[in-house]
């Protein structure tokens, strides 16, 4: 048995014995979102700033929208992990890009979980989005209703139901994979609790200043990946229902640092003829598609595409690889490769 395999082993052991839900089930299979050491090794004291070496590799799969009336929702998540359990080479983590289900029920994510048990899979970690969040739109009989929300309902049922079955405290953490950096946030409301959200993803003061201390680290120039779901607003705006509401906040923490790639989902864009990297930010910003339901295009290769991102980080650059399960092919239009900046300390 490798270090490597060794660790991973004892961290799943703690993860277990601190009762950890969903991950820690699955306890010789996934890491613990904050038990992982930070690394220290500089790249550029140690000269290698050019060295190509893969640091890591992981999965991006967004809006899954595991649901009761469609299981085609299902069968795609089993092409999606079918592929990404035998794939071509190791995969050393999946993040779930919010949506995971169409309306957050226990039987949902019962019938989520019951996707993931049937493959061995790396770490995964997973952010909210605002499907999560709409139970509180069904009655006691599961029928859709506007005029009688929340039906009983809170958002804080939601939430605990989604950090119950990853075992989390709080919706939105860091972890470190194989000494890469990844911040994953969460809205933290929904409209029964704060109506004049709607669709869009609002972040209190509290997790702000999180992630503005959690970016701290940075200052040497270390990539770091921040995911979010609800994708952002025009430069300089804030936005609403449907985007990241506090942006201007958003993009002021970031802005001091280089190297961070921002990872959002929701659209269901299709990697076929569109530009899923935006460079109209100081980050590196990339809107991924839609395991479940991305949208189709009339004269596309995969007539009920199942889309999603690959990320290789390597030590000098980082490459984002567009990705149909469907076909378990690559998205000859959906390939970047940003170099990384030096790692020199920058001023926050």
């Amino acid at each position: 048995m490798s270090r490597r395999q060794f660790v991973k082993r004892m961290l799943a052991f703690l993860a277990v014995l601190s009762g950890g839900g969903y991950a820690a089930s699955r306890m010789l299979e996934k890491e613990t979102p904050n038990a992982a050491t930070l690394p220290t090794a500089n790249a550029a004291e140690s000269g290698q700033d050019a060295d190509p070496t893969l640091l890591l590799s992981f999965f991006l799969l967004s809006d899954l929208h595991i649901s009761v009336a469609d299981d085609a929702m299902e069968k795609k998540l089993h092409l999606a992990l079918k592929d990404i359990s035998s794939f071509e080479s190791d995969v050393d983590a999946i993040v779930l890009g919010g949506d995971l289900t169409d309306f957050g029920r226990t039987i949902e994510y019962k019938r989520l979980k019951a996707v993931m048990d049937a493959y061995k899979l790396p770490p995964v970690y997973a952010n909210m989005g605002n499907h999560d969040y709409y139970d509180i739109w069904l009655t006691s009989e599961g029928a859709f209703s506007t005029e009688t929300m929340p039906n009983g309902k809170t958002d804080a049922m939601s939430r605990e139901r989604f950090l119950k079955f990853f075992g989390y405290e709080k919706p939105y953490f860091d972890v470190w994979v194989n000494d890469v950096h990844l911040i994953l946030l969460s809205q933290e409301v929904y409209v029964q609790e704060k109506p004049e959200v709607g669709e869009g993803a609002w972040y209190s003061d509290e997790q702000l200043a999180w992630l503005a201390e959690t970016m701290k680290i940075h200052n040497d120039g270390r990539p770091a990946f921040v995911f979010i779901h609800q994708p952002l607003p025009d430069p300089g705006t804030d936005g609403g229902s449907h985007r990241l509401i506090r942006a201007k906040r958003f993009r002021a923490i970031l802005e001091p640092y280089r190297n961070v790639f921002v990872l959002s989902g929701h659209s269901h864009r299709n990697f076929e003829g569109e530009d899923h990297y935006n460079r109209q930010n100081t980050f590196h910003w990339f809107n991924n598609a839609s395991v479940g339901k991305t949208r189709p295009k009339a004269d596309g290769k995969a007539k009920s595409p199942s889309q999603g991102m690959y990320v290789q980080v390597y030590r000098n650059k980082v490459v984002v690889k567009g990705r149909e399960f469907s076909d378990r092919s690559w998205i000859d239009a959906a390939v970047w490769t940003v170099p990384l900046k030096g790692t020199a300390p920058v001023k926050a």
